[in-house]
C-alpha cells in the first residue's frame, strides 16, 4: 500500500470523529487551560482541534503598553513592550513590509494593547475576526508581527527559547538547500549544488521549474525538462530533490512534468497548481507517486482544515508570517497531525522566519525531514536580511543550529533600525 493511501485509511476515523490523534503540547501542564469557546458546539474554533489547550506560557498580570515597527519596504520588525519593562522582537513578513506596518498601526495595535500577553490564542483571534471585512493577506502578515514578538517577550521573561516553550528541544535542523533562480542554466545548477554538498553536507535541494503562475509557461523553451533531466541525474544518488512550479501548471502538464520528476529521481513536488485551485492541486496529488507539498501561500485555517482532510498534499507548508505567527501556525500544523501529514513550515528568505521555523521544526509533532534554506546567499533581500540580526545562522554538517538563548535568541542590529521608518502605538 502507498504511504499516502495507508494515512487515508488510518486517519479516516479521526476525521469523522473529531478525535485528536496528539495533545497540544504547551510548556507546563499547569500553564495551560483546556478551551471549549462558548456556543461553538462541534465547530473547533479558529483551527482548534478537539482537547486544545490554550498556551499560558507566563504568569497573568501585565499589561501591553507599547507596539513599535521599523520599517524598509521588504522588511519591518515589531517591539512589543510590558508596563513591567520586558519587551520582544518579532518580524512582519518581507515584501511590502512597509505597508504592512501601517495597518498594523491601523487595524491590529488598539485591539493589542491593554492586553495581558500571556492571552495569545485569544490576542490571535481577536486581531482576525474582528478585521473580517479585509481577510487575509495583509492583516495576516501585521498579526505574524505581533505574535512572534510575544513569543520573544515570553522567552525574555522565562529565559527559555521559544522552542523550549513550545516543548521542543533545542537541536540541528536538517536543511535542504533552495534555489530560487529561474535564470541559471541547468549545468551551473547542478555545479552550485555538488559544492554546497561537499562544503556544506548539504545532502537536499530544491531547484525550479515553469514560471511563477504562468499558465504552463517556462523561463525559456524546454528549460524545465532540461532542468529535470541535468539535475536529477547528477544529484539523486547523493541527495534527496524537490522541485518548485511556483502555481505554473494545470492538472494535465502538472501530471506530466511530475511523471517526469518520478523518472529522474525527484521525491517531491512542490505547488504544482496555482494555489487557488485546490481541486486542481488534489488531482495531481492522486495521480502521483512522489509527495506533493505546498500552502505557503494560504493562511485562512478553514481553507486549510478542507485540504488538509481532503489530502490535497501529502506535506504541508504552511508560512508563519503569511499565517499570522506561531500560535496560527501551531494549530496548522496540530490539524495535519490528527491525519498524519508531515509539516514543513515554509521558510524562503534569510530573515527571522528561519529562526522561527526553526523552532517550530524542532517541537510540532509532524516536522517534515528537513527545513527549506535559501541558497541565494547575496540576492537582495538576503542581503538585507543578514544585515538585521546576529548572530547569522550557520550550515554544519548539512544542518543549521538552534539558537539556546531566550526567546528567538537573536540581536537586531541598531544600524539597521537607525535606517528605519519608526511608528509606534501606545496605550493611553
Amino acid at each position: 500500500m502507498k504511504r499516502r493511501s495507508f494515512l487515508k485509511n488510518s486517519a479516516s476515523a479521526a476525521i469523522l470523529t473529531g478525535v485528536s490523534g496528539c495533545s497540544q503540547v504547551s510548556s507546563s501542564a499547569e500553564n495551560s487551560i483546556s478551551t471549549s469557546p462558548p456556543g461553538t458546539g462541534p465547530y473547533f474554533h479558529q483551527g482548534r482541534i478537539e482537547g486544545y489547550k490554550e498556551f499560558r506560557i507566563i504568569d497573568p498580570g501585565r499589561k501591553i503598553t507599547k507596539i513599535e515597527t521599523f520599517s524598509r519596504e521588504n522588511i519591518a520588525v515589531v517591539r512589543v513592550s510590558t508596563d513591567d519593562g520586558y519587551s520582544g522582537w518579532g518580524q512582519i513578513s518581507t515584501y511590502n513590509s512597509d505597508i504592512v506596518s501601517m495597518i498594523l498601526h491601523r487595524n491590529l495595535a488598539q485591539k493589542v494593547l491593554g492586553k495581558d500577553p500571556v492571552l495569545i490564542d485569544q490576542i490571535s483571534d481577536q486581531c482576525i475576526e474582528e478585521n473580517l471585512k479585509y481577510p487575509w493577506s495583509y492583516v495576516n502578515r501585521a498579526l505574524g508581527g505581533i505574535d512572534t514578538a510575544i513569543w520573544d517577550l515570553y522567552g525574555q521573561i522565562t529565559g527559555k527559547p521559544v522552542c523550549e516553550l513550545l516543548g521542543g528541544e533545542v537541536k540541528p535542523v536538517r536543511i535542504y538547500g533552495s534555489s530560487m533562480s529561474r535564470s541559471i542554466k541547468p549545468d551551473e545548477e547542478v555545479e552550485r549544488m555538488i559544492r554546497l554538498r561537499d562544503e556544506k553536507g548539504i545532502n537536499a535541494f530544491k531547484f525550479r521549474i515553469g514560471k511563477e503562475a504562468a499558465r504552463n509557461g517556462d523561463a525559456w523553451e524546454n528549460r524545465s525538462e532540461d532542468m529535470i533531466s541535468t539535475v536529477g541525474p547528477a544529484l539523486a544518488d547523493s541527495c534527496d530533490l524537490i522541485t518548485d512550479a511556483n502555481s505554473c501548471y494545470t492538472p494535465d502538464r502538472a501530471i506530466h512534468y511530475g511523471r517526469l520528476l518520478q523518472d529522474n529521481g525527484i521525491n517531491q513536488f512542490e505547488e504544482p497548481c496555482p494555489y487557488w485551485e485546490t481541486e486542481w492541486i488534489k488531482e495531481v496529488t492522486d495521480a502521483l507517486d512522489l509527495d506533493v507539498s505546498g500552502g505557503e501561500q494560504d493562511n485562512d485555517i478553514a481553507k486549510w482544515r478542507r485540504m488538509i482532510n481532503s489530502f490535497t498534499f501529502d506535506i504541508i507548508q504552511p508560512d508563519p508570517l503569511y499565517m499570522g505567527g506561531i500560535t496560527r501556525t501551531w494549530r496548522t500544523a496540530l490539524l495535519a497531525n490528527l491525519v498524519g501529514t508531515p509539516c514543513v513550515p515554509h521558510s524562503a528568505n534569510h530573515g527571522m522566519v528561519t529562526l522561527f521555523t526553526l523552532h517550530l521544526m524542532r517541537a510540532i509533532p509532524n516536522p517534515g525531514k528537513y527545513l527549506e534554506f535559501s541558497i541565494e546567499f547575496n540576492s537582495g533581500i538576503n542581503r538585507e536580511a543578514r544585515a538585521l540580526y546576529g548572530p547569522e545562522l550557520k550550515i554544519e554538517d548539512g544542518a543549521l543550529h538552534l539558537p539556546a538563548e531566550p526567546g528567538w535568541g537573536l540581536t537586531i542590529h541598531p544600524e539597521w533600525l537607525n535606517k528605519a521608518e519608526y511608528q509606534v502605538s501606545e496605550l493611553a
